[in-house]
């Protein structure tokens, strides 16, 4: 392996471990023992749950290849289980805000574990409706859990900001430190021990369960609207007028939708990106090197939402830019630098470039998840709050199947146009959001500014 991969691992290292040992007084918010009770349980379940789902991400695709699927029947599956997430995810994940949020978690579990017996099959019916169930509670985990998590915090009385410490610690074990983990682990059974392409789901089955445990030994139930008399498809339009109601929230899920899609069209893009000629690429390695910058932008999120002082509306316009040039680079590179047309051999120089690119928007979606947790917590409803979140999902999951239809129809440098330009009219939209919110704060606020304003006038 060369020695660039090593610096940038141990570079990104360095700093996130400085960012975390150099914090201050000013970079923490004090807390009560009952609360760091709550939180780690939170943050013991969620992690459990995102190894769960880290220990397949990698193992996907190759095992649909050992059972001898080309990259069209695959395809179609990848496609089967975002087209789930899409319209069954809603319809399952919405009924949380009825049928409890609780449940719902148990349900994800419950989901994923079937999903996970399937990879025994190498039916391609058995393997379909595996895809399908992982569809369902990818919904879920993007939803049901933040949603017991914030319902739950406002009943128990605690401080609104502290929410912002469960977030910016959840990103940074679950999308950060376990995924990390959960690769070397799956490496190793698959590797190490030889135990075959099957034994990460196992694995994954596994976390699952004890997750589940915990949740059912140690959670309460907690509701969005218990009306008796309100059906789903009453739930969905009060959803939607919400939305539409609401500038605010339906500011929030575009910016969502717009930031998301583009995420997930660079999972699909960043290997042939670093590999045009079929370079030998560590692609374990360099997963595990986005993970890391991933944890270094989710500790400087933990800092930045401590300061009262600074809104995250106003530093996320900065955090979409940053992202937006940072998968320019594919483009620039290839204006600049001369494509070389060796096959194979080690990573080209345009692609140590693009992969600092490509780390710089890793740290930006580990800026991401904290501070649209915080926002979602602040404007979406708490009677409504499953319901909208899978709303949000919806042209979420359908531009990402557009796009895994169509991977082949365009060259890689327009699809990275696309995400820059997407990320760019983000910035925009989080710089309204902004405005509205400035806009609609508090009457109390002007009449003390106004009270301030008249009282030398007294002296």
């Amino acid at each position: 392996m060369e020695m660039f991969y090593f610096l940038v691992f141990g570079g990104l290292g360095a700093v996130v471990a400085a960012v975390e040992l150099s914090k201050t007084n000013k970079d923490r918010i004090n807390t009560t023992t009952a609360f760091n009770s709550f939180k780690n349980n939170y943050l013991v379940v969620y992690s459990l749950m995102m190894a769960g789902d880290w220990l397949q991400g990698p193992y996907v695709y190759f095992l649909y290849s050992q059972y001898g699927y080309g990259k069209g029947e695959i395809g179609q599956l990848f496609i089967a289980g975002f087209g789930s997430s899409m319209l069954f995810g809603t319809i399952v994940g919405s009924l949380a805000d009825k049928q409890g949020r609780r449940r719902a978690c148990v349900t994800y579990c419950i989901t994923y574990i079937l999903s996970c017996i399937t990879k025994h099959s190498p039916q391609y019916k058995v393997l379909m409706i595996g895809r399908i169930l992982g569809g369902i509670a990818t919904s879920l985990l993007f939803s049901a859990f933040e949603s017991w998590l914030v319902a739950e915090h406002n009943k128990r009385g605690f401080e609104q900001q502290w929410l912002s410490i469960t977030f910016s610690k959840a990103i940074f074990l679950g999308n950060g430190l376990v995924a990390i983990v959960s690769g070397l682990f799956g490496n190793l059974l698959v590797d190490t021990f030889a135990l075959g392409p099957v034994a990460p789901f196992d694995a994954a089955a596994c976390f699952l369960a004890i997750g589940m445990a915990i949740i059912l030994s140690s959670w309460t139930e907690n509701y969005g609207d218990t009306s008796e008399n309100k059906d789903l498809l009453t739930q969905f339009r009060s959803a939607a007028v919400a939305i539409a109601s609401d500038e605010k929230i339906a500011l929030l899920g575009a910016i969502q939708s717009l930031f998301e899609g583009s995420m997930y069209t660079f999972v699909f893009l960043w290997t042939p990106a670093l590999s045009p000629n079929n370079e030998d690429i560590p692609h374990g390695f360099i997963f595990a090197t986005f993970m890391l910058a991933s944890m270094l932008g989710s500790s400087l999120a933990s800092r930045l939402l401590a300061r009262s002082t600074l809104r995250v509306e106003s530093y996320m316009q900065i955090v979409f830019l940053v992202s937006s040039v940072s998968l320019m680079l594919p483009i620039i590179t290839s204006l600049l630098v001369t494509p070389s047309k060796v096959r194979g051999g080690s990573i080209s120089f345009s692609g140590c470039i693009q992969l600092l690119g490509f780390c710089t928007f890793e740290a930006c979606v580990g800026l991401f998840w904290p501070s649209i947790m915080k926002m979602r917590s602040q404007y979406i409803p708490e009677e409504a709050r499953s319901t909208i979140m899978n709303f949000f999902r919806i042209p979420l999951n359908l531009f990402v199947c557009v796009v895994l239809y169509n991977v082949d129809a365009f060259p890689i440098t327009v699809m990275f146009g696309m995400c820059s330009i997407f990320l760019f009219v983000a910035s925009v939209l989080q710089r309204r959001l902004m405005v509205i919110a400035d806009k609609s704060r508090p009457q109390e606020w002007s009449l003390k500014e106004r009270d301030n304003e008249a009282e030398p006038l007294n002296i």
